[in-house]
Order: C-alpha cells, then structure tokens, then sequence
C-alpha cells in the first residue's frame, strides 16, 4: 500500500506548528549578575570631605597704623627668622577745617610767645648768676685776706648756688616751652608733609618658614593689628574632617585612615590624632542643621609623596571604625529587605531560591554575613521582581 504525500506533510506541519507554540510559551530563564560569597578582611569605614591646613600658622599683622608699603615676598617665598616681610609709614595727619586751623595756628603763637619769655627768664637767670659768681670771688678774696667774716662768705655761696638752681630751672622752661611750640606746630602739618622714609616701621618674619597667603599685597593705609600675611611650614600639613557628631563618637584616636581622592596617586596613609571634644552647629548646603565634630589626621607617608598638598587643599579621608581579619563577606547588592530582615537569592542548580540571612558589620559595599550563608555559594545581584523563588536564572552575558 503506498502513502499519499499529502497526507503526511499536513500533519507534519501541524505538530511542528504546536511545537513551536509550546516552546515560545515555555518560561526562560531569567538574566541576572551574579557573585560570590567568600571570606576574607572588612572594613568599615567613615567618610566626608576634609581639608589640609598647616599645624602651626603665624598671621603676621601690622604693629602700628600707618601707609603700608608694597610687600615684597610672593606666596611660597621661603622666609627666615627677622626677615623684614613689609614696611609701614607713619599715617597721615587729618585735613583741618577752618576752625582747626584757626585754632591750631593760635596754639602755636602762644606756644612762640612763651617760648620767648622763657628765653627771657633765662638770660636774666644767667646775669644773676654771672653775678652770684663774682661777688663769690671777691668775698673768697676777702675773706682770704682777713677782712670779711666766715658769715658773709657762707651768705656768698647760698646766693651762688640758688642763682645757678635759678638758671637750671629757666633752663627746664625754655625745653618745655619748646616742647610745646612743637607739638603746636606738628597739629599744623598737611597731608604729605611725613612722606619720607623717617620713622619707617619694618614688620620682620618671626618663624622659618613660607608665605601662604598675603592677605595685604598692594599699598594701602592699615590699621593697627591689620593682619598682612600668613606664614608656616607646608611639610607640617595635618589633615581636619569635620563629621557628624553620631559618627564621630564610633572613631577612636589612632585609628588608620587613606586619602583616596586627593588629586594623586597612590593613596596616602593617615591616623587619627585627636577627636576634638567640642561639637558646633552647622548648616549644610540644603539648609539642614548638623551637628558637627572635628577630627584631627596627621599624614603617615614622607612628604615627598604629597609635596603638591598645601595648605586649604581639600580631600576625602577615610577612616576605619571596624575591621575583620577573617569574616563571611556577601555583597550589598545582593541583600534586601523582608519582613523585617535581610534576605537574598542564592542560585542553587541554576535556580534561585529564596533565603533569610543575618548580618553584622556592612561598608556600603560588602557586609559581614552572621548567619544564613556558606562560603563559595552564589548570590543574585540586584535581584529585580522577575525573580522569585524557584525562578530559573542564568548569568548575564551567557
């Protein structure tokens, strides 16, 4: 008996066909990242912008008021200990009104005008004097010869003495008066009229060191205690983070700490040298209140390797808060939240299968797994809500 072809091939397409539309409805496993769980060291750390400031700054300031000359060292200018840094001149004298002026000019006639009445007084102390002194020589004489008594000599040298104390005093006048007519006469000087470079005030570097900042450069009038520059030592650099008080009270003094993004490479060593124990109140960029500590890093490599850090610069320190030697690590991204736990899927025969999991220390990227896990099991990563328990899975990429 032979067989039509017709007859076979309709019904071969019909079964290709439910084939096809078994397979298309079939569920395909779901693409996912998969890691590891293993064991191995974990770190907590803390971390926040910082800056570098160097340990010992010196404001050197102006000792007296006066026109400040141009300062002459540039920031970064090595300076030595009395090393002159800046000049000042004397301030100008104020303009007068017309009262003033008047005033003034009056105070100086009458200084003048005493002055000349002590001259005065002094030429006519001066003739007593002379006078006291030769009538001493002729009683001395007479005295000598017998013809005066020991009496009208001693009267003699008590008229000696008081004409020349006369004198003195006349003398002590005539200064004062002088003193007078001057400073009378200096309430009269104009602007200008001190320019030169008398009395010029020089502002000398009290520490070895550099410039950092000049915070007077050009010239200009200052006032007294006018800071003018700042100066230290850019290789004693210690780095200041001002953290959150809740995260400050989990550092302790001399914990480790790295620099990893301070503008070079590798990354620095720190450790933690004070936790200030004074806290202040600051006001974040969005406007939040936080309270805030300082802690204190001082840099652990030699400076050759961040010669380029200055004074100011910023950088974000870490700083460890925990470490384990030799603990279970999952990562993060694996673990969710569920009733009230954590939770991941562990792909077992290429399926995932939901399990509850206990943790303890965590960094933001890996955390410490208590119980719940094995080491060398395989975790989903970022487990999206296709994936369920008992879903197959297939790493992505495959």
């Amino acid at each position: 008996m032979t067989l039509n072809f017709r007859t076979l091939f309709w019904p071969a397409v019909g079964l290709i066909a439910l084939v096809l539309i078994i397979y298309a409805f079939l569920p395909r496993p779901v693409p996912a990242d998969f890691a590891s769980v293993e064991r191995g060291v974990l770190t907590v750390t803390v971390q926040d912008e910082g800056y570098t400031r160097v340990r010992e700054v010196y404001t050197v300031s102006a000792p007296v008021g006066g026109r400040l000359l141009r300062v002459e060292p540039e920031a970064g200018d090595a300076v030595s200990v009395g090393q002159v840094l800046a000049n000042i001149l004397p301030s100008d004298p104020a303009f007068l009104d017309a009262r003033s002026q008047g005033e003034a000019e009056a105070a100086l006639r009458s200084a003048e005008a005493l002055l000349g009445f002590a001259q005065a007084d002094v030429e006519r102390a001066r003739a007593e004097a002379d006078f006291a002194q030769a009538e001493m020589d002729r009683i001395d004489t007479l005295y000598e010869r017998g013809t005066v008594s020991e009496g009208a000599l001693d009267r003699a040298r008590l008229a000696l003495r008081s004409a020349n104390a006369a004198l003195n005093t006349a003398r002590a006048n005539v200064r004062a008066r002088q003193a007078e007519r001057d400073a009378a006469a200096a309430r009269l000087l104009e602007p200008g009229d001190n320019g030169d470079a008398r009395g010029l005030v020089e502002v000398t570097s009290p520490v070895n060191g550099r410039v950092l900042r000049l915070v007077q450069e050009s010239e200009m009038v200052v006032a007294p205690g006018a800071p003018l520059l700042e100066l230290g030592d850019p290789e004693d650099l210690e780095i200041v983070v001002e953290l959150l008080s809740t995260d400050a009270v989990r550092i302790t003094e001399g914990a480790a700490a790295t620099l990893e993004d301070w503008g070079g490479s590798p990354p620095l060593r720190a450790r933690v040298s004070r936790v200030e124990p004074f806290g202040f109140l600051k006001i974040s960029a969005l406007g939040v209140e936080e309270q805030r500590v300082r802690v204190r890093l001082d840099l652990l490599d030699p400076p050759q390797m961040w010669e380029s850090l200055g004074h100011g610069f910023r950088v974000e320190p870490a700083i460890e808060v925990w470490r384990g030697e030799d603990v279970l690590i999952a990562p993060v991204a694996a673990l969710f939240r569920r009733e009230g736990g954590w939770a991941c899927y562990v792909v077992e025969n290429g399926r995932a299968r939901l399990r509850s999991v206990e943790i303890g220390q965590a960094n933001g990227v890996d955390a410490e797994i208590l119980t719940g896990l094995e080491s060398g099991e395989t975790l989903v990563l970022y487990p999206s809500d296709r994936i369920e328990d008992g879903v197959q899975v297939t790493e992505r990429g495959e």
